[in-house]
């Protein structure tokens, strides 16, 4: 871990929180360019918008491209309070993020290390760097509360 992810994680996790309002499942992402701001920012809202794809880190990606003015994010790090599922891990691919950092891990459905590792398949055209467990218990606590609110 990089001393600077701590950083960008706190600033995901405020994200993730946003996201509670519209009772949208807890995760936070942002998208920090080359020199080292936030050039993208998003929260699910799957609930908010009743779309299926507005995942924390495919609404991220997108604002970061619209920001620089390209689809090739080939310098920037994405940052996510939660292991990405396989549509957001395409999308990081497809991308060329070269760099995740993310907090909890998702045993049931990430696809960057735990159930898939689609982000670093020798199939694919392109793989990305993985750090995770920064700032871990703290994403993990926000989802567990999360859920057992529901319960």
């Amino acid at each position: 871990m990089h001393d600077d992810d701590a950083r960008p994680m706190r600033e995901a996790l405020a994200e993730a929180r946003r996201a509670l309002a519209t009772g949208d499942v807890p995760v936070g992402a942002v998208v920090v360019g080359p020199d080292g701001t936030v050039v993208g920012r998003g929260r699910n809202a799957r609930e908010a918008t009743g779309d299926p794809t507005a995942h924390a880190e495919v609404l991220a990606l997108r604002e970061a491209a619209a920001s620089l003015g390209r689809w090739r994010l080939d310098d920037c790090v994405l940052v996510v309070t939660l292991e990405p599922c396989a549509m957001c891990a395409g999308a990081l691919v497809l991308a060329r993020v070269p760099r995740l950092v993310l907090g909890a891990w998702d045993p049931k459905a990430g696809a960057c290390g735990s159930a898939h590792d689609l982000v670093r398949d020798r199939r694919l055209n392109h793989r990305v760097e993985v750090v995770g467990g920064v700032l871990e218990d703290e994403c993990g606590a926000l989802l567990r509360e999360f859920f057992a609110a529901r319960r």
